[in-house]
């Protein structure tokens, strides 16, 4: 699977072609390995979460919106289809991207630092962030965005092949895709390669805790400390998301939160004090939490990036309620980006941007005082 070619694994979406849905028909054969799927040929396997309801209706049961779809109808992520009440899944092994990235681009600052990662996704997501960057695939469905038909073991060689000791699921929704990430865990484990999630964490407890399992690390996009941001910039809920950020960490799956600052919508001294505190006191001191930098995109072009002095804020609130662990991104160079010691005060990775400058770490541990820094390091 090396010989893949570079455009083979390009982002290869299709936003102008969301104007027309394609038909479909079905296909016996599977497609070929690394070959470009035609929208009309998307192969369809059955869904791993969902109870069938009378008149070949189904509800599905991967994320909280418990969609009851009827035959021939589709769920609320758009990927997901009832077919005379068995539920299909139409994006498995359909990867839109896939790219070699750095571990700390997700981002994981404690995760095998200066790694790279094989990062893939496919269309569709069960949200609508109105700030979304992966907008041009995560709200398109299947037909609208080109894929190439990379099956689990495809991918896991695809990254085995080319030296790269993770995976990751990541771009638009895993969640959507969840049977995609949790066989392509397990294929790349028996090659040797770890598999770790980027995700809104909106998803059932049941398929949630099938899968942590088989991952080494999840990343979880915590949007706001607020049902009412959820509801009018996310359509999505808060409360089942920290039920997920729970259980992540209660598995012992590794975890790692990112807040996307918005200027005057999530921003305020009192969200990122509560949101900290319940860090503190719900996950413990040393989950690491990045505060993110907003740039306008999609549907929140009005906004301006958030001020520096909002992340900065937010930064030292955040160390101020103990949090030993708290981060900036999307500010390039800044001392927020790298890891120091929260014994001795000593910095033990220097970041700029996505690029390990220095790791003065020492087998998980500061090399001044000894103290062990939780992570996954080898």
């Amino acid at each position: 699977m090396g010989s893949l070619s570079r455009r083979q694994l390009a982002v290869a979406t299709c936003a102008g072609a969301a104007a027309a849905l394609l038909p479909r028909r079905s296909k016996a054969a599977s497609p070929t390995v690394g070959a470009p799927v035609p929208p009309d040929e998307l192969p369809a396997r059955e869904a791993s979460w969902y109870k069938k309801l009378p008149d070949s209706r189904v509800e599905c049961q991967l994320c909280p919106r418990g969609c009851q779809v009827a035959d021939a109808e589709r769920g609320g992520c758009g990927v997901r289809e009832n077919r005379g009440g068995v539920y299909n899944t139409l994006v498995h092994s359909l990867a839109c991207t896939v790219h070699l990235d750095p571990i700390e681009k997700k981002p994981f600052f404690h995760v095998l630092p200066g790694s790279q990662a094989l990062s893939y996704a496919t269309a569709g997501c069960n949200v609508e962030c109105k700030f979304c960057q992966n907008w041009e695939i995560s709200q398109f469905r299947p037909e609208q965005v080109a894929a190439t038909y990379l099956p689990p073991e495809a991918l896991a060689k695809i990254a085995r092949n080319n030296g790269v000791p993770l995976l990751s699921a990541t771009y638009s929704e895993p969640v959507v895709f969840w049977e995609y990430v949790r066989d392509t865990a397990i294929e790349g484990r028996k090659l040797g390669i770890r598999s770790t999630v980027v995700s809104n964490g909106y998803i059932q407890e049941k398929p949630l805790k099938e899968v942590l399992p088989s991952l080494v690390a999840m990343k979880v996009d915590l949007k706001a400390f607020s049902e009412r941001f959820y509801k009018d910039v996310v359509r999505g809920e808060l409360k089942p998301v920290l039920k997920s950020i729970e259980a992540i960490k209660a598995s012992g799956t590794w975890l790692e939160i990112v807040v996307l600052l918005l200027p005057e919508l999530n921003d305020s001294e009192a969200e990122v004090r509560t949101l900290s505190r319940w860090v503190k006191t719900t996950l413990g001191a040393e989950v690491p939490v990045h505060f993110t930098r907003f740039h306008p995109t999609y549907r929140l072009t009005n906004l301006p990036p958030t001020p520096l002095d909002s992340l900065e804020r937010a930064w030292q609130i955040a160390k101020a309620e103990g949090l030993a662990f708290a981060y900036l991104g999307n500010v390039p160079g800044h001392a927020g980006e790298s890891t120091v010691c929260p014994g001795c005060g000593g910095q033990l990775i220097r970041r700029v941007g996505f690029q390990v400058m220095e790791n003065r770490l020492t087998k998980g541990r500061c090399p001044s005082c000894a103290r062990a820094i939780p992570g996954v390091w080898s």
